[in-house]
């Protein structure tokens, strides 16, 4: 059985990830607009192609926080709700002692 500080740290850690996942779509999508204007005025420049590697960085970060979000979304998923005995059906005519 795991011990209840597990599924705690599994909380915080989604609701935390949840948080970083939103600034990471920010910056990509700061980060793509900054390309897209170097790009239309400044095409090749070095502004250009900084914003573009930064544009790179932020897409990476917000694909393994969104990676690793789904894997521990998918292993809360699989514990039980509740640790109790499952209840048995009661064969009719049958009457409890």
């Amino acid at each position: 059985m795991a011990p209840k500080t597990e599924h705690l740290m599994s909380l915080r850690a989604v609701r935390q990830l949840r948080r970083t996942r939103t600034f990471y779509t920010a910056g990509v999508l700061l980060w793509a607009a900054s390309v897209a204007w170097t790009g239309w005025t400044h095409p090749g420049s070095r502004q250009m192609w900084v914003s573009l590697l930064l544009l790179a960085v932020f897409t990476g970060l917000l694909s393994t926080a969104s990676l690793w979000l789904h894997h521990l979304q998918a292993a809360s998923g699989r514990k039980p709700a509740h640790h109790a005995a499952p209840r048995q059906g009661t064969v009719p005519g049958h009457v409890n002692a």
